[in-house]
């Protein structure tokens, strides 16, 4: 289904702005994740989008002409996304930006894309923020308003009432499914006892998990950690 989305807008997308690219193969840049600590998300990305590139190629291209995906990794650091698109548009001269699957790298590269009018579709970067960038900016996934009530209505239908939070605070995608699953949760009647932070990098957690489990959550209940990307 997400392949068959992104085969879709993304040769839409192409057709918009092929007028102004005049050789054979047609440049689409990627910048995505394929080493670091998101490098399964952002490979099975890649091969994704890899895989609708080659599906668009065989059924004859856009307009005639074969997609030409450039691709670069940005080893899941901050600051990398921002001078791989730079470097995308400025000298590949792609007509479209696919990535990323983290919201916080999405938002990184969203406003070069926006300034440029280049299009960028992001793959499954969830955080609302990322399309509020402007009107060049897409994404073919759900958003954390709707997964984080999700989360929220499925903890409630177990019986859990009371639950710790644990939140990455580097990464926008953690922080708002953090936000909208204590909105839901809330909402439902639930309690959250404890709300904790760490970072990516952390390694020590001891201090968070003691102070949570100080609040004395339920049993049966789990912390609403989320993982690190998106």
């Amino acid at each position: 289904m997400l392949r068959s989305i992104l085969f879709r807008t993304l040769a839409a997308l192409t057709v918009t702005t092929l007028a102004a690219f005049a050789e054979d193969d047609i440049p689409v840049g990627e910048f995505a994740s394929l080493t670091g600590g998101s490098a399964s998300f952002g490979q099975s990305s890649h091969k994704g989008t890899a895989l609708a590139i080659d599906e668009i190629n065989a059924a004859g291209g856009v307009l005639g002409r074969k997609l030409k995906l450039i691709t670069e990794d940005d080893q899941s650091t901050a600051g990398q996304p921002a001078t791989i698109v730079r470097k995308l548009i400025s000298q590949d001269k792609v007509v479209a930006v696919l990535g990323e699957v983290a919201s916080s790298r999405s938002l990184e590269a969203a406003p070069i894309c926006q300034q440029n009018k280049v299009p960028m579709i992001s793959p499954a970067s969830t955080n609302p923020k990322v399309t509020e960038v402007g009107d060049y900016i897409f994404r073919i996934c759900f958003i954390d308003p709707f997964q984080g009530t999700v989360m929220a209505k499925f903890a409630l239908s177990k019986g859990w009432k009371q639950v710790a939070v644990l939140t990455d605070v580097s990464e926008d995608y953690s922080v708002g499914l953090a936000e909208f699953f204590v909105k839901g949760f809330t909402a439902g009647g639930g309690k959250i006892v404890k709300e904790q932070k760490y970072a990516t990098r952390d390694k020590d957690f001891k201090a968070q998990l003691t102070s949570l489990r100080a609040r004395s959550p339920m049993p049966s209940s789990f912390p609403a950690t989320t993982p690190k990307c998106r």
